[in-house]
């Protein structure tokens, strides 16, 4: 495997870190999880404990001040092992980076040090039954009212929502300016009217809870506004460079891992007299898959550079997303193959990474929105001297 650059001592002793918490808090609890569909909020106070949640939140409201790569650190190796239970990805890198990007200082000394102790978790209420990818169609309703506003809809496959005490809300505060009218709250899910939904049950990611969200006449302060009134959709667009990122980083580290226990798995197995390793039909899938996956993941690090460099634009992020995505799934179901009947039981990591993995072609932009994205900035670049060289 190629070296990687991007890491120095400190972050790799923090990766140890990160590796002797899962061990002890994360790993012999996982499969209750799963059976649950929820994992317990000890684990979300032990991981602020350890330092290990809003790593980039500044020192100021009770975080470590640390760069970029430590959060990628935390994301990486929890997806190393599987474990798609606790949502601290969606907490630290979406809901935590809206509030310290957008966010009042008196919102920021609310919420950040309680996300970062694990005393508050964090969700983002985007989708809508109606409303995926296009987040412009959303239905959810904020009515001004004197000093307050007053919310009623509906979201749905909304991830830690069962758990969540701040919710990133997106709400339509003016539906005849489509876009242009839509708002972000920060709501506190302790008020009356928001109420919790099913904790829906899924392919994969069978331990973290993904749940419907009702608002029914929820009445927020007008200081719960996260931006200026009809700036929601421009505040999201500018974080989905981000979100797009941080599924990549985890579909490259799945990638690899799979690849890993597969050739482990395949040089012990026995047919017709030899190991399926030795079948060159192994060798030369297995070749196939990891090249792709060290490409994958020179072009990942490439795009964490440029994110740190505050350089990563949408057509990278977009190009990411799409090649990191088939590629995960590629690889989990070319894998599974080599495993036989064996690949098909819930007991081999295989088959939970295999279930896990086909959500990440629609979650943070379907592979479609992808390949029309960069579609259009190819057809744009050819009507613009000034992008002509990308």
């Amino acid at each position: 495997m190629i070296e990687r650059r991007l890491f120095g001592p400190e972050h790799e002793m923090f990766r140890d870190t990160v590796r002797k918490f899962i061990d002890r808090e994360i790993r012999p609890y996982h499969e209750q999880w799963e059976k649950d569909g929820i994992v317990s909020r000890d684990v979300w106070l032990k991981a602020g404990e350890a330092g290990l949640l809003c790593c980039t939140v500044p020192e100021a409201y009770g975080g470590l001040g640390l760069d970029y790569l430590f959060d990628v650190i935390v994301f990486e190796e929890i997806a190393r092992c599987g474990y798609t239970g606790p949502g601290f990805l969606i907490h630290c890198d979406l809901v935590a980076t809206y509030i310290k990007s957008f966010g009042t200082e008196a919102q920021k000394q609310r919420w950040l040090p309680k996300m970062v102790s694990g005393e508050a978790i964090g969700a983002l209420g985007m989708t809508e039954p109606h409303a995926g990818s296009d987040l412009k169609n959303i239905r959810t309703r904020a009515v001004r009212d004197g000093d307050d506003f007053v919310i009623n809809g509906q979201k749905v496959f909304i991830s830690n929502g069962q758990m969540c005490d701040v919710l990133v809300l997106a709400a339509k505060t003016d539906s005849s300016k489509g876009a242009k009218g839509i708002t972000l709250f920060l709501v506190d899910t302790s008020l009356p009217g928001f109420k919790r939904g099913r904790n829906l049950e899924k392919l994969g990611l069978k331990a973290q809870d993904t749940s419907e969200l009702f608002f029914e006449d929820l009445r927020v302060p007008a200081d719960a506004m996260l931006g200026e009134e009809g700036q929601g959709f421009a505040l999201m667009m500018t974080k989905l460079s981000q979100e797009r990122l941080a599924q990549a980083i985890r579909s490259a580290v799945v990638a690899e891992e799979v690849i890993d226990y597969t050739v482990e798995y395949t040089a012990g197995r026995e047919a017709f007299g030899k190991t399926i390793g030795d079948f060159q039909n192994t060798r030369f899938k297995l070749a196939e898959l990891h090249t792709e996956a060290v490409i994958g993941r020179v072009f990942t690090d490439h795009c964490i550079q440029l994110f740190m460099d505050g350089k990563l634009d949408a057509l990278d992020a977009a190009m990411a997303k799409m090649w990191l995505s088939n590629l995960h799934c590629k690889v989990v179901d070319e894998c599974l193959q080599l495993f036989g009947g064996w690949g098909y039981m819930w007991e081999y990591p295989i088959a939970r990474a295999y279930a896990d993995a086909r959500i990440v072609k629609i979650a943070g932009g379907s592979i479609e929105i992808m390949k029309h994205l960069i579609g259009r900035a190819l057809f744009d670049a050819r009507k613009s001297p000034r992008t002509a060289g990308r």
